[in-house]
């Protein structure tokens, strides 16, 4: 094997015996390992990165293929694949993956949240991270819809046990959700490899034989499964009690990371597989996606709980997402792609700091959190920050998406498009004005009762948790070539499929 190829085993492998080792061990030497694994994980899933120019040199290859690529056989018997591939557009994700999941199991050594057992919520955390990232990195159908559903059960797990009073309502309803979509995917996935004969995702984009027909049911069953777990409006109401209810980490990891497997897979398998069912439905996405983003930003505007009001936000911010992926065009596309990127930096910081301020006030209520700035100043202002940057600041990483989705849609002209541009900037508004209500109600006047009685610093493990966040949410901010760039190549591969 090439060093690429055990590289990308590596990346799955790695996570894998960590979670078995965080699980058998005992419990404080069983958080180490695991956090130990975690941050091999992100060394080994950080060396997947190729200079996209250097390859085609070498290969002789024009770009758009996998940088690394390993397919093996699987299930002889019924031609399965064990197919692993990265490129410009899964790579973000992979290293923003193992990134927060670093994080997050590192978060675990300084705090557990009850009712203890820290070693299994390092477990489970790092077994979620085993199927986000084989989502990523799955280029066969089949192995792709296996790693989508690795992640349910142990999701369902950090949520029914770690998480607030509600937790089991929470998660049975995440659960309900996710199996609908589930077996929309599981249809959809089956209805491709039946008609096409091949599950080869690389392959179908290349050269799609789906009839018309085929790929408009395939599109629209694949589109709903993804819409679940994105999730997009109006199939986003498990959401909201699931951020609530999770503990810090299951929100972080969930916002962060899980919620753009729905993306993800309905850039790279729905779009991909199925172009000609992606232009038919194109109107209608961009229809649903506008709708997300006003619908989203009304309801954060009258959201009285913090956790609540931030997971509201994710509904607005999928929408620019899939406003970007509805208009099908290398602009919009490209503005999906960092605003995955960039949603999962902020919104897993967001939550991150929630949780801090929940811990220290023993509530999420806007009205009792008054005057956070007086007590917890470093706190606030690491708050006010992130908020800034999630509503769309020139200069931070929630800009690009959101500016560019709009223009997509605008270049794309016409009246639904102009007029679908036109309402998503003024969705771009409210979203600025719900979030300086955030930060008018929680960090600004005398301090609350609650507030004036919490901790005021901050712990070396939160900052050490919430630093590379920091950096990240400036760094692609200012510098969106770092994901981009290396996007490009596939991206134009994608966009030639629609436009055959």
């Amino acid at each position: 094997m090439e060093p690429g190829q055990v590289a990308l085993v590596a990346t799955l492998a790695v996570p894998a015996v960590g979670a078995l080792l965080a699980a058998t061990l005992p419990d404080r030497v069983g958080r180490l390992a695991g956090t130990a694994a975690a941050a091999v994980t992100l060394v080994v899933a950080a060396a997947l990165y190729r200079d996209p120019a250097g390859q085609a040199a070498e290969s002789g290859v024009p770009g758009g293929q996998p940088w690394h690529d390993l397919d093996v056989s699987w299930a002889s018997g019924l031609d399965l694949r064990f197919h692993l591939g990265v490129d410009g557009i899964s790579y973000p994700l992979v290293v923003l993956t193992a990134l927060l999941t670093l994080l997050c199991c590192g978060y675990t050594l300084w705090h557990v949240p009850d009712p203890g057992r820290g070693r299994l919520l390092t477990a489970l955390l790092l077994a979620i991270e085993v199927g986000i990232l084989g989502t990523f990195l799955a280029l066969d159908l089949v192995l792709f819809f296996v790693f989508f559903e690795v992640v349910l059960l142990p999701m369902y797990a950090v949520i029914a046990v770690w998480g607030g009073p509600d937790r089991r309502h929470a998660a049975r309803k995440f659960v309900l959700y996710t199996l609908l979509g589930s077996v929309l995917l599981l249809v959809g996935v089956f209805t491709v490899v039946a008609a096409a004969g091949t599950g080869d995702i690389v392959a179908l984009t290349a050269d799609s034989p789906l009839s018309r027909g085929t790929q408009l049911a395939a599109f629209t069953l694949l589109a709903l499964g993804f819409a679940v777990k994105a999730p997009l409006w109006p199939l986003h109401t498990w959401l909201p009690d699931a951020h609530t209810e999770a503990p810090t980490v299951g929100s972080v990891i969930l916002a962060g990371v899980l919620l753009k497997m729905g993306t993800y897979g309905l850039i790279r398998v729905a779009v991909g597989v199925a172009p000609e069912g992606a232009r038919w439905a194109a109107p209608v996405l961009g229809s649903l996606a506008v709708a997300a983003i006003v619908v989203g930003s009304l309801v954060c505007l009258a959201q009285t709980e913090l956790k609540r009001l931030i997971a509201y936000s994710s509904v607005g911010h999928m929408g620019f997402v899939l406003l970007g992926i509805a208009t099908l065009t290398a602009t919009g596309i490209q503005a999906a792609l960092i605003g995955n990127v960039a949603h999962g930096i902020i919104t897993g910081l967001l939550f991150f700091l929630a949780g801090a301020v929940k811990d220290r006030a023993h509530t999420g209520l806007l009205a009792d959190l008054g005057g956070l700035r007086e007590r917890a100043p470093g706190l606030a202002g690491i708050l006010g920050f992130a908020a800034i940057a999630s509503l769309g600041l020139p200069g931070l990483a929630g800009f690009w998406g959101e500016a560019f989705a709009v223009v997509a849609a605008l270049r794309q002209g016409g009246p639904l498009w102009t007029t679908l541009a036109a309402v998503a900037a003024v969705g771009g508004a409210l979203t600025a004005a719900y979030f300086l209500r955030l930060l008018r109600r929680v960090t600004h006047g005398p301090a609350s009762t609650v507030v004036a009685t919490m901790p005021s610093g901050l712990a070396r493990p939160e900052l050490a948790a919430w630093g590379p966040l920091v950096v990240l949410a400036l760094a692609v901010g200012l510098v969106p070539a770092l994901v981009l760039g290396m996007a490009h190549d596939p991206v134009q591969v994608l966009t030639e499929a629609v436009n055959r």
